[in-house]
């Protein structure tokens, strides 16, 4: 009990309240000072009793400085509303209470319209992972993600499903040949591809995007590190597909997850601090500082958000194509969706500014692709038009365990059998990414079920992944 970590909860218990004096509480007990849990409790009990007493401590005058101006600190900050605005939860058991507790912060905002919770949801900074939010003509930079237009790509070749048996040697050499991972890998000069998004005017007229260009033809057909995935896998159809054309049966498919790399991570950096300065917020909403549309400042994000959406599926393209060429195929079908984005979209006769992170786009109609993890199946969906939902539906099966505790508390052993079971060949990854530190994607899509209908499934079976611990997802 002794070395337990003091933490928001015990500081609130004392009486602090959720604003940046509770920050600056935390801030001071990460280094303990020396002092025990129950002396630096006892501390901050007598500075938030008694400030004037601690305006010249060594260690407590930032907090006791803190507490002494707050109220004229609170009179600047915008308000939330007292009644957060309600929103459905899919499978709310399985989601974990930091992530509701940050939705609720979510639905306090002034310029919130409507929020849903997906079943994959768990927490993340500012609106949890898994999150959707339809606001007022504004738009949050952390409420997009820092891996801004994130997503999913699926390519179904003509070519048999027995390659993945017959055929194992090449297609692992392909993959490899063809994709490059991780933070900070790309391509040399001579190496590089074009692509017409390097051409967009914003790349001249932006100064942040103008620094970044370089960058972003390097990186260009790389995959970020984290959960993101270049693989090789069966596509079932249990029956034919009317509107894709597509027979009822078993077809060679490619599976990518990826987003803007470099330049979609420097954009959310930029503009979620200016967000930061011109949004001032109460301390446990600071994450979701917002940018009115109307502003110069809100449609530059907007701009260089739609840039490095576009980039992220350029990227996706890139990869497909070579692989494609590689294999002398041809497509049957090419689905792709993005999450970690924002779409102006019409909700309950009103437009609204739907930030979708980590979720997935799920109007009547519209294709998406819910993956599950390495060892696990994803499944090709159509959407159903909930607006419950937001018409949205989960991105992926979602983390049950941090990456540090996977990787603390999981067997390679078990990995390694689990793999070898399933005829998965796996090139990359650590044990954070090990299927057993995510939900069962099963019980994720049976709690959506009113949110998007099943096409096919797939089943992976040569998986490439960062494995130099980048965490870019």
């Amino acid at each position: 009990m002794e070395n337990k970590r003091i933490n928001g909860n015990d500081l609130i218990a004392l009486g602090y309240k959720e604003n940046h004096t509770l920050g600056a509480a935390l801030k001071i007990n990460s280094k303990r000072h020396g002092f025990t849990r129950v002396e630096m409790l006892a501390k901050f009990k007598s500075v938030l009793e008694n400030p004037s007493a601690y305006i010249a401590d060594e260690v407590f005058a930032a907090l006791a400085n803190a507490i002494l101006g707050q109220d004229v600190i609170d009179a600047s900050l915008i308000a939330l509303n007292e009644d957060p605005v309600t929103y459905a939860i899919y499978g709310e058991s399985e989601i974990e209470t930091g992530a509701k507790e940050q939705m609720k912060v979510a639905m306090k905002l002034p310029v919130t319209v409507a929020g849903a919770l997906m079943p994959d949801a768990h927490q993340g900074y500012g609106l949890p992972i898994g999150g959707v939010l339809a606001t007022n003509n504004a738009v949050i930079p952390y409420g997009v993600g820092v891996d801004i237009g994130c997503r999913m790509a699926l390519s179904i070749f003509d070519l048999p499903a027995s390659l993945l048996e017959t055929h194992t040697t090449l297609l692992k050499e392909t993959v490899l040949e063809h994709t490059r991972f991780g933070a900070g890998n790309g391509y040399l000069k001579h190496e590089r591809v074009d692509h017409a998004v390097l051409d967009n005017k914003l790349f001249s007229e932006n100064h942040l995007l103008a620094s970044l260009k370089d960058k972003a033809w390097t990186q260009l057909g790389s995959s970020g590190g984290g959960n993101h995935f270049v693989e090789f896998g069966l596509v079932e159809f249990s029956e034919r597909d009317e509107l894709l054309g597509i027979e009822k049966g078993i077809y060679l498919g490619l599976l990518t997850h990826s987003g803007s790399r470099g330049l979609g991570a420097t954009v959310a950096a930029h503009y979620t601090k200016l967000a930061k300065s011109l949004c001032q917020l109460p301390y446990q909403a600071q994450n979701l500082a917002y940018l009115d549309l109307n502003t110069m400042e809100g449609q530059e994000y907007w701009l260089a958000m739609n840039l490095a959406g576009d980039y992220a599926s350029a990227c996706h393209e890139v990869i497909h194509n070579k692989i494609k060429r590689a294999l002398g195929a041809e497509l049957l079908a090419k689905i792709e969706n993005h999450h970690n984005f924002a779409w102006k979209e019409q909700w309950n006769d009103q437009e609204v500014v739907v930030h979708r992170k980590g979720a997935t786009p799920a109007a009547a109609g519209v294709m998406g692709i819910i993956p599950g993890s390495m060892a696990t199946p994803g499944f090709l969906v159509r959407g159903k038009g909930e607006l419950a939902s937001i018409q949205s539906a989960s991105h992926g099966a979602g983390r049950l365990m941090s990456r540090t505790q996977a990787i603390k508390t999981l067997s390679a052993i078990e990995l390694k059998n689990m793999l070898a079971d399933q005829g998965i060949t796996l090139l990359g990854a650590g044990m954070d990414e090990a299927p057993m530190a995510y939900k069962d994607i099963h019980t994720v899509m049976a709690s959506q079920e009113d949110l998007v209908a099943v096409v096919a499934k797939f089943s992976p079976k040569i998986v490439r992944m960062a494995d130099d611990g980048s965490r870019e997802d």
